[in-house]
């Protein structure tokens, strides 16, 4: 019998070395006797690697070496000769070991592998730093107690998360030290050596209670997530019998209290009337020349207003005016709206009983040599045009909105309003109408094949269609 002492019995590239270095001298597992602890050589009784017989080691599944770098953190004392007998078959043909789940080796190595990644968690859910001052400088200690030896695994964790911070994690079998550049590792601390309290603990246990619903309160399953071995590392665990113990009176006094009204949600069209201009449309219209209320009218032609019948019963908002519009001062005129005019055709509505006109009413663009790019207006730029928009519906006292694109939709239900999953439906407004959102016609002209914008705009045109109902 080959005995083969380890350092550090959880260290995977020591492990590694010398299990090849078995294999590689062709030793079978059951001619070796794992140790750790560093007690002797490479091999007690033996102070000799035998003569390798191999050239080269067989190639093994990255899926193994991730699965015996998670068993060495286990504190099962087979790990070592069980891996090594999994290395073994891996090498002399069993290829498709680790797919066999049936398999007493494999089926001990996930387990031990749960019960790490489980033990992971645990601590990256539950350490808790705390504050230690030494001179001018500050360090955060933590004190944890791991099934398993996984500092190493879990310390890069604390590295991304609190990289400016100065840090010390002391567990019985290993410590962690991050001093801003360099993580090194120790060996285990005590208890005594970690502060038990720090100034910002009366804090958070306030915070903790303030957050505390009684409702959601579920006995068990804290106990199942936050074992009560972890509960004297945590400083809010001594408040924690006591809420549970005051839960019920709480969720009853929560239950009888008087329900609050939920605020209404106010959408972008709503806050615009309160700044909407006088006038009737043909004011409005002449008033919007004027308009210098964002920088758009700077580069644009003119004002592209809206258009139609002044008391139509709909009213079809676009986003804002492309090229074409901004030349011609009128709205849908260029590519997207010929397109609509074909769809309003096929859908058996004609575009004389609506008014169009759209969210933002100067046309935005980048110049590209000759070309006049459109660009979409900002926040700020739909905010200024929005009273137009609105003073527009109150002028023309439509029974209903049809929305064409994203920007007129949340200008209208608001920003989370979800174009794709809520369009071509009725939503009734706060103020007595209904509206419908639908995608804006230059959508279907981006698609990017003939069967994508064939069946996108057979869509468009049954969404057009519903305008139907309310046109009589």
């Amino acid at each position: 019998m080959r005995v083969v002492t380890l350092d550090d019995p959880s260290d995977f590239d020591e492990w590694r070395a010398k299990a090849r270095a078995l294999l590689l001298a062709d030793i079978e597992p059951s001619e070796v006797d794992w140790e750790g602890g560093g007690a002797g050589g490479l091999f007690a009784g033996d102070d000799s690697i035998p003569a390798p017989v191999r050239t080269s080691v067989p190639a093994v599944p990255r899926d193994f070496l991730n699965v015996a770098s998670a068993v060495l953190a286990h504190t099962d004392r087979r790990r070592h000769a069980t891996l090594y007998r999994m290395l073994w078959r891996l090498a002399h043909g069993e290829k498709a070991l680790l797919r066999i789940a049936t398999d007493d080796d494999v089926a001990w190595a996930h387990t031990c592998v749960k019960q790490v990644s489980r033990d992971m968690h645990k601590m990256k859910a539950f350490v808790r730093f705390r504050e230690v001052r030494h001179g001018e400088d500050t360090v955060y200690v933590a004190w944890f107690e791991p099934s398993f030896d996984i500092v190493k695994r879990v310390a890069p964790f604390f590295v991304r998360r609190f990289t400016g911070m100065h840090w010390s994690l002391l567990t019985p079998s290993r410590t962690a030290h991050w001093n801003g550049e360099t993580l090194s590792f120790g060996p285990g601390a005590s208890r005594a050596d970690a502060p038990t309290d720090d100034a910002l603990e009366d804090l958070w246990r306030t915070y903790y209670a303030s957050i505390f619903n009684p409702a959601r309160l579920k006995v068990d399953a804290m106990r199942r997530e936050m074992p009560v071995k972890y509960w004297k590392n945590l400083p809010e665990a001594k408040l924690i019998p006591g809420l549970v113990r005051d839960a019920l009176p709480r969720m009853q006094a929560m239950v009888d209290k008087q329900p609050t009204i939920p605020k209404k949600k106010i959408t972008p069209l709503q806050k615009a009337v309160a700044a909407a201009p006088e006038g009737s449309i043909t004011a409005l219209r002449a008033q919007a020349r004027e308009c210098r209320a964002c920088d758009l009218w700077k580069p644009a032609t003119q004002t592209v207003f809206g258009e139609g019948p002044v008391h139509a019963k709909v009213v079809v908002i676009g986003e804002q005016p492309g090229d074409q519009e901004d030349l011609a001062g009128k709205p849908f005129v260029g590519p997207a709206g010929k397109l609509f005019d074909r769809a309003l055709e096929e859908a058996g509505i004609e575009r004389d009983l609506l008014y169009v006109t759209n969210t933002v009413k100067h046309f935005k663009f980048e110049p590209r040599g000759k070309v006049r790019l459109h660009k979409r207006a900002n926040a700020e730029e739909q905010a200024a045009c929005r009273p137009w928009l609105a003073a527009e519906i109150d002028r023309v006292q439509p029974e209903a909105l049809v929305c064409l694109g994203a920007m007129a939709a949340q200008a209208v239900f608001g920003s989370s309003f979800r174009l794709m999953a809520q369009r071509g439906e009725w939503i009734d407004l706060p103020d007595g109408r209904k509206a419908m959102a639908t995608v804006h016609p230059s959508y279907l002209l981006r698609l990017p094949d003939a069967e994508a914008r064939e069946a996108g705009y057979a869509e468009f045109v049954r969404d057009l269609g519903l305008m139907r109902g309310v046109l009589g």
